[in-house]
Order: structure tokens, then sequence, then C-alpha cells
């Protein structure tokens, strides 16, 4: 890989069906009044953060995430957090998924049990499940999951990363990942899909524009409820 451009482009082309599928998922949950629920481990939580409470983003979005996969909290049990049994299911057990909802899991080698108990359990509950991965490191990760994420989800995006996610020199990469690269790339060309498809969905505005607090405090307001993180 050269070009960080040609990168990004060829994530879009190449999902252009499956990114359409997931808009209009989401755009039946906000139809229906359900939520969006993206799950994330480690470095997957950059893509979990992109989707809730930012400036341009849906407001009917609930995270599903359990402190104890936090990096900043101590990054080596982080690690052996995502890879234990049972905590994934357990933190959607508490999220309540329901069917109208849209679970999104980003996990770039999707092995591990916290983000494939997720998908598990949005599968469970009648939820469609978004796959936010990379084929090539689900299929060359250890498997440490009594399936693979690509195997559970009803849409699957993949983003073509690397098994070991550097880059960088092409030759022998050691460094330059991309993998939050290409869960932003998708995330930002499926909210513009799903705009086209309900532009009239709650979104939020960025709270450094003179006018957008007293918006966004009505949307806190409707969906503090339903969404205590706010």
């Amino acid at each position: 890989m050269t070009s960080l451009g040609e990168f990004v482009d060829g994530v879009g082309e190449r999902n252009a069906t499956q990114i359409d599928e997931a808009a209009r998922a989401i755009a039946a949950t906000a139809a229906a009044g359900g939520l969006v629920r993206p799950t994330g481990a480690g470095h997957s939580l950059a893509a979990v953060l992109e989707t809730f409470f930012r400036a341009g983003g849906l407001a009917f979005v609930r995270p599903i995430w359990h402190p104890r996969i936090l990096p900043l909290t101590g990054a080596a049990a982080a690690t052996s957090a995502e890879r234990e049994v049972g905590l994934g299911a357990e933190a959607a057990r508490a999220a309540g998924i329901e069917a109208i909802d849209t679970v999104i899991v980003f996990s770039n080698s999707g092995t591990n049990p916290f983000p494939v108990e997720v998908a598990e359990a949005g599968q469970a509950a009648g939820a469609t499940v978004i796959a936010v991965t990379s084929r090539r490191s689900n299929e060359a990760a250890p498997r440490r999951a009594a399936h693979r994420l690509i195997d559970v989800a009803d849409i699957v995006i993949d983003t073509a990363v690397p098994p070991g996610d550097a880059t960088w020199p092409p030759e022998a990469p050691v460094t330059a990942p991309v993998s939050s690269l290409a869960t932003n790339t998708v995330w930002t060309l499926v909210l513009r899909r799903v705009y086209e498809l309900a532009p009239e969905a709650p979104r939020w505005r960025s709270a450094n524009v003179p006018g957008n607090d007293e918006v966004n405090r009505e949307l806190s307001a409707r969906f503090a409820e339903r969404i205590p993180e706010l």
C-alpha cells in the first residue's frame, strides 16, 4: 500500500452495496424508533466514539461497551478483557438490544469474544447486525471465540486491512496502521447514504457553532431516558 487516498477510495468502492444495505437498516431503525448500537473493543473504540454524540452524527445512537475494554483504564488489561469469554455477552445483556435496533460491530480481527458475543446477542434479539471488519484479518487471526465475526453478521463491510494492521514500509510493514482510517471512511459514507434515505432523522450539531446548543439540548432531553450516557 503506497497511497492512503487510493486505500480510502477502495474501501468505499468495494463496499458500495454493503454500505447501502447498512444505511437502509439504520434508516429503518430510525423509522421504527429504535437505536443504533455500535460496539468495539481496544482501538476499535475509536470508531465507536465517531458514532456517538458527534457533530453531524445521528442522535439515536447508544454504544454497547464495558469499562474494562477501554485501553486508557489499563492497556494490557483491556486486551485481556476483550479476549475474556462472557464479557461481551454480559455487556449485550445489560444493553437491552431490541429487534428494531441496528448493531454495528467494529473489529479489525473479528475473532475476540467481546465483539463476537455482542454480534451473537444482536442476532438472537432479531436486530440487524453489521460488521465493519477485515476478512483477511478474520481469517489470519487466532480463533478465540466460538465463531468469527464475519460468520455471525447480517451485513459485512470488508475494510481489507492487512493482518497486523501495519502498512509501512510496503516491503516489510511495521507501522502506519489503517484500520481507524478505514472504519471512519465507512461510517462517513454510511452517514451520507442515511441522509439521502432519512434526511429528517435527528442529528447532533456542533456545539461550537452559535445557535446549536439549544438544538442539542432538545435532542438530549428527547433521548436521555433511553441513552443514559448522554
